[in-house]
């Protein structure tokens, strides 16, 4: 790679030749780089100027290059990084340069056009703000973590005609709240004046103002005010990248294909089954434990990233196959019916509904969405398990345990409580500690008790069975390296896997002493069952079972399948290391994963979601805030946390809604749709594109396939950015071109104002589809306005024209609606975590919002259909019981009847 022979060069003592430009942002993150990293200096020979002598492949608008005898560099990034990984070589190792290769990318691609184009109208655009909101959302101390890096050399390079004092474009930063980032700024602006002062030549601001003006075909708004219209002519020749002559021939070999040409959508009939000469592709979202309802964090982390890359994959004619449902054995589920007072069975049941109509809510659409307390879940987990313990590894020891005399049982550790070891607190779990958060051995609580009886537990030994993982390790490590070589692996998912790799495997307890599980079937141990972490993974299997009695075909083919597992960090080892291993040992030609997106966490504003202290925004309560499911979708796919934990902001959801949504996307289409309708009677009129139209088309194109390459990788969080970039041009297009003006004009004026409006529907069309995985419902309401051909939901690689002359459309509507500031403050509020009960005169006082959540809980569980009698009676009776606490609470003796 460029960095090993750069450093091949650097060790026969050469400098390099830096060709450079005073003013130049890219000078100031070299420079930048050796003020505050300490990269040698004498590695190079600056030359101000571009290269006299002719280099193979150099790009005419490169202003930085770096040469060093064969190896050419003209990206900043590159040459940064390169020069980084060289001098800091032990640093390259570090898990943050992962996280600032992605902040590197999203620089170039994101934050770097926007700031231009700021400079270049003279305004911070609506483009800018929501990036900046997004970094000032994650910075800290610093970028990357709690030392300087890479990162914060080249944003704080691209920021600096933004925030830098002398600019005009700093009191539009500064009227908003943007304290993290500009903190960070100052902070570092006073380590900077050498870099600065040799990257501008001296002159300051100035330097960098006449750099800019001198670049082609940019002029510089120098009014210290916001021009009249913030224009941005789409003219295949401005700074977003020259369009070839070659490229604009493709374009419109694409938008003259025949419809006839082109597919048709898939049928989606069930089951749905692996074709040979497809592409046949198998998702899995980590499977939701059913005793908990879902947060947005647990929602974003799994299904509903899974259910974008699913829709896409369905949108490009994959056969596609999606498949979730809840895990329902364990510790925890009888934990919870015990205080709830069910069965097991019944807790399964209730919370596998409700997590159905979460998911319905919120447009997740599984092929499958189905549960693990199944016949088959029991049948092919303990066939698996005898192939494992026929192949010789599974082993038997001996595990001391807590074993409760008054219960005749041992105790899992959810069912052990006591004094915590590290803290004292007195209320300590048998695995972990919820004051200061340890983990914990059973057996080392300080005065353990039952949970169920509240006996003294003594502590006695118990035969269980475990999994030889130190002889599945090279079979698992050879898989691994082969996998996340040939397939897309997230850096977490890699970076976990080797680490369990790199310690060694040990044997693994596959047993626990409880009732509500997989039974294992082998003599002496009957009693148990299988623990979670074995057999809920198998639940993939299971469920596909319960889909399809051909699931084999899914499962046992690994010729002909892909595998797809999207979760959160915290599932990786167990989806890359112990089910692997399972799989492997069982030799019964079971598909492996072969590509896997795990996201960093999701925090709540500026902290963490909780259930138990009502801070954050929980699946059952996401309806009552009046926001539509598919700004929620947007919203947490934008802020998708995919290299680094990330936060969800009710301000930040409300300028993205605003800015993003309503401003850009929402407002191209309804002009455009409202433009046709009123001055062509809603039918779509000739279309005589010009070279300018091309032009334009070329970059909605490069944004198409950008958008396809980002979704083919899963970094679903960059595809919704290249929509909202092709309603930009959308937007900045029909501003350079004012057809309002023309079509009170000439007719030749009114035939171009009939050709720009036929092409923005066009580009609607197309926004609809590329839509459709990450807000399905307004991609569906732009489609009815556009009485959209069927064919068009097939995503192809070009931009084809689906909307010909002639095309009658519907009746345009506005998709979005502005959200008040004020109300994202009022629901902050309502999130941030308040006591559901309080204390008055000795009682307890039942609110109206608790109150009004068990009645919603009554009619989902009536409405389900498939709820028992018994859960459904015991649901109604604490309904009741709130009802006449909260009578007596507000002295009212009036309560409602009883439900019926």
């Amino acid at each position: 790679g460029a960095v090993d022979r750069l450093r091949s060069f650097l060790s026969k003592h050469m400098a390099f030749k830096l060709y450079y430009s005073y003013g130049d942002l890219d000078y100031l993150k070299v420079l930048l780089l050796v003020e505050w990293l300490e990269v040698p200096v004498n590695l190079f020979t600056r030359i101000n100027g571009r290269p006299r002598e002719p280099i193979p492949s150099l790009k005419d608008n490169s202003s930085l290059v770096l040469d060093a005898e064969g190896l050419v560099l003209f990206s900043a990034n590159e040459i940064c990084r390169c020069l980084y990984e060289c001098h800091h070589r032990e640093r390259h190792q570090d898990r943050h340069q992962d996280i600032a290769d992605g902040w590197l990318q999203w620089e170039f691609s994101q934050l770097k056009p926007a700031v231009y184009e700021s400079v270049k109208v003279g305004v911070v655009t609506d483009r800018l703000k929501a990036h900046l909101a997004e970094l000032n959302s994650h910075v800290k101390e610093y970028i990357t973590g709690k030392t300087c890096g890479i990162a914060d050399v080249v944003l704080f390079s691209t920021l600096y005609p933004v925030l830098v004092e002398e600019s005009h474009l700093r009191k539009g930063v500064l009227c908003s709240d943007y304290s993290q980032l500009t903190s960070w700024f100052t902070r570092l602006l006073s380590r900077s004046s050498k870099a600065l002062k040799e990257a501008f030549n001296y002159n300051g601001f100035k330097g960098f103002l006449d750099y800019f003006e001198s670049l082609d075909n940019i002029a510089i708004n120098k009014s210290h005010g916001p021009p009249d219209h913030e224009v941005v002519k789409v003219d295949g020749d401005n700074e977003e990248g020259k369009v070839s002559a070659e490229e604009r021939e493709q374009c419109q070999h694409a938008w003259a294909a025949s419809l006839d040409s082109l597919p048709l959508p898939a049928e989606r009939n069930h089951p749905i089954l692996p074709a040979a000469g497809k592409r046949n592709v198998l998702i899995t979202s980590a499977l939701p434990y059913v005793n908990n309802v879902p947060h947005l964090g647990n929602i974003i982390g799994c299904v509903l990233s899974a259910d974008v890359f699913s829709r896409y994959c369905r949108l490009r004619n994959y056969n596609v196959l999606y498949i979730c449902g809840t895990d329902e054995y364990g510790t925890a589920t009888e934990t919870k019916a015990i205080e709830e007072g069910l069965t097991p069975q019944q807790i399964c049941d209730k919370y596998h509904t409700l997590h159905s109509q979460i998911y319905d809510w919120f447009n997740i659409d599984f092929d499958y969405f189905g549960r693990t307390t199944t016949p088959q879940q029991t049948e092919i987990s303990q066939d698996i398990f005898w192939r494992l313990h026929r192949n010789g590894y599974i082993t038997e020891d001996k595990v001391a345990q807590l074993r409760c005399g008054s219960c005749r049982r041992f105790l899992a550790d959810r069912f052990v409580e006591g004094g915590c070891p590290h803290c004292q607190y007195d209320d300590a779990r048998g695995d972990q500690c919820d004051k200061c958060g340890k983990l914990i051995n059973a057996t080392d609580l300080k005065n353990p008790r039952c949970k169920l009886c509240s006996s003294k537990p003594e502590v006695k030994t118990s035969d269980h069975l475990f999994l030889d993982l130190t002889k599945l390790q090279q079979g698992v490590t050879d898989w691994s390296k082969k996998s996340y070589t040939e397939g897309i692996w997230s850096n977490n998912a890699k970076l976990i896997t080797t680490s369990w790799l790199r310690d060694g495997l040990k044997p693994r307890c596959i047993t626990r002493d409880l009732r509500w599980g997989t039974p294992v079937p082998l003599d002496g141990f009957q009693d148990k069952v299988f623990y979670v972490w074995f057999d809920a993974p198998i639940g993939y299997l299971s469920i596909t079972a319960c889909y399809t009695k051909d699931w084999e075909q899914w499962w046992k083919n690994p010729d002909q399948v892909k595998l797809y597992q999207f979760m959160a960090k915290d599932n990786v080892p167990f989806h890359t290391v112990i089910f692997p291993c399972s799989l492997i040992g069982a030799d019964d030609n079971y598909i492996l994963l072969n590509n896997i997106s795990a996201t960093e966490y999701l925090n709540y504003e500026d902290g963490k979601f909780s259930k138990s202290r009502s801070v954050g925004v929980f699946g059952d309560s996401a309806h009552d805030t009046d926001i539509p499911a598919d700004i929620y979708r947007f919203y947490l796919l934008y802020v998708r946390p995919e290299t680094q934990d990330s936060a969800f902001s009710w301000a930040d959801l409300v300028l993205k809604n605003n800015s993003e949504l309503l401003n850009n996307l929402g407002n191209f289409i309804n002009r455009s749709l409202m433009f046709l309708k009123n001055n062509f009677d809603s039918t779509v009129p000739p279309m005589d594109l010009t070279v300018e139209d091309f032009s334009l088309i070329a970059l909605i194109t490069r944004e198409l396939k950008a958008y396809i390459s980002s979704l083919e990788a899963q970094r679903i969080r960059d595809g919704i950015r290249f929509i909202l970039n092709i309603s930009r041009l959308g937007n900045a297009h029909i501003q350079a071109n004012q057809p309002w003006k023309l079509i009170k004009g000439s007719a030749d004026e009114k035939s171009r104002a009939g050709s720009l409006i036929g092409l923005c529907a066009n580009i609607t069309c197309l926004l609809s589809v590329m839509l459709q995985p990450y807000m399905p419902t307004v991609s569906s309401q732009i489609q009815q306005q556009l009485q959209a051909p069927k064919r068009c939901n097939v995503l192809l690689e070009g931009f084809v024209q689906f909307l010909i002359p002639g095309h009658k459309i519907g009746k345009p509507v506005p998709l979005f609606s502005k959200i008040e500031n004020n109300k994202a403050q009022v629901l902050k509020e309502t999130f941030q975590g308040k006591q559901q009960q309080t204390k008055i005169d000795g009682s307890v006082k039942v609110t109206e919002e608790l109150l009004s959540k068990q009645a919603n809980l009554v009619r989902t569980l009536k409405s389900s259909g498939n709820t028992s009698k018994e859960v459904i009676d015991v649901e109604v009776k604490k309904l009741i019981e709130m009802r006449k606490e909260l009578g007596i609470a507000t002295g009212s003796s009036k309560t409602k009847k009883k439900d019926k």
